[in-house]
């Protein structure tokens, strides 16, 4: 029996964020493609007993969890040290950088082997947007991963590209895109859990973990223009580091009560609600490597208003209005674009189908099968 092991750690991290949902989306289907005679190991850092059953619960079909005796801080030290090896050869899928890279000879132990996921150049391209130790850990990691990882894995070309300029990793770079999970369907209930929200007829909509590199504070900005759509605004999302108050930035800009709405981290079934029936969809983000929300709002036919981030272009491949990043006019565009797609019945519409279309390009197994391909290939 050969094992594929995937670090699934960030599934049961603080703030799973993106990178919590593609691991968990991908890692389900990686079980569920697995060649015959193939199984599946997860391998997380130190934590309760309680989040390894929820894991296990999460993830049916995996055949074993290995539990690090270190916490994820100390373990992530260990892996960026190289201080800390994996018990026994095989095969290891990171889902992150998140992964333990060390020195090993393919030549001679051809099942041995190790690929590693870098999401984005955000370390590089907008430091600002992550924390000093953020970058720090992000850039020594991918200096690891030169060194020893025999695969690496981007979400997009845009992402390639943009790893190229730091790093040659030459043939060993793998696009191996995301999707949107199974999970987000619009549910039966949806009329009541609309009610329960007090959902107005009409509202723009913004999914994300709130953090500066997610360019929420431009999108308030952009609601208190002169240009905005008379809609409200409903941001769905956890907290994340920076300190971003939302309500600190509404009251800074004079913005009335109930323009803005917060809801925090959702259910599949609630976001699927607030995607489908939403007016316009939102996604200001300065730095992306997929994008994410994007084609999840895409998949219910919602219009989609994104900045020009080349990983969001890449991925909405024409099926969105896009908004040039331009420090000092960003907030206007993003005001015209959704006031555009709000009052234009015409352009919503050709949008809603161009997005749906779009959608259908990205799927989980299509991408789970790519990894059992990669991991064949080495």
């Amino acid at each position: 029996m050969l094992t594929l092991r995937v670090v699934v750690d960030q599934i049961l991290a603080p703030v799973p964020g993106g990178i919590g949902r593609y691991t968990e989306e991908l890692t389900k289907q990686i079980i569920t493609v697995a060649p015959k005679g193939c199984d599946v190991e997860g391998i997380v850092s130190a934590h309760p007993q309680a989040d390894y059953d929820r894991l296990e619960d999460r993830l049916p079909g995996l055949a074993s969890l290995y539990r690090s005796v270190l916490g994820r801080r100390e373990l992530s030290l260990a892996w960026q040290t190289g201080t800390l090896k994996l018990p026994g050869r095989g095969m290891v899928h990171g889902t992150s950088l998140f992964t333990p890279l060390y020195k090993h000879d393919r030549s001679l132990e051809p099942g041995t082997q190790t690929a590693v996921t870098i999401h984005d150049t955000v370390p590089w391209t907008h430091p600002e947007t992550l924390t000093a130790q953020g970058v720090r850990w992000h850039k020594a990691m991918t200096k690891r991963a030169h060194k020893y990882a025999d695969a690496v894995v981007v979400p997009t070309h845009a992402v390639a590209a943009q790893l190229a300029e730091y790093y040659d990793f030459g043939d060993r770079v793998r696009v191996i895109g995301g999707a949107v999970s199974p999970d987000l369907v619009v549910p039966d209930d949806a009329d009541e859990i609309a009610e329960s929200l007090d959902l107005p007829e009409r509202y723009a909509l913004s999914v994300g973990t709130l953090e500066p590199r997610k360019g929420l504070e431009p999108l308030l900005e952009a609601m208190a223009h002169p240009d905005a759509p008379d809609v409200p605004l409903l941001v769905v999302g956890p907290d994340g580091w920076g300190d971003v108050k939302v309500d600190e930035v509404v009251a800074r800009l004079g913005l009335p009560e109930g323009r803005v709405r917060v809801l925090g981290r959702v259910p599949d079934a609630t976001l699927a609600v607030l995607l489908q029936r939403a007016s316009v969809f939102v996604y200001p983000s300065l730095a992306e490597g997929f994008g994410l929300p994007v084609i999840e709002a895409l998949s219910l036919g919602t219009p989609v208003v994104h900045s020009d981030a080349p990983a969001l272009v890449e991925v909405s491949a024409g099926a969105a209005v896009v908004v040039s990043r331009s420090e000092k006019s960003y907030p206007e565009r993003l005001a015209q674009a959704m006031f555009q797609v709000v009052n234009d019945v015409e352009l919503s519409t050709r949008l809603g189908i161009a997005g749906l279309d779009r959608s259908r390009a990205f799927s989980w197994r299509d991408s789970a099968e790519k990894v059992w391909q990669l991991h064949a290939e080495l």
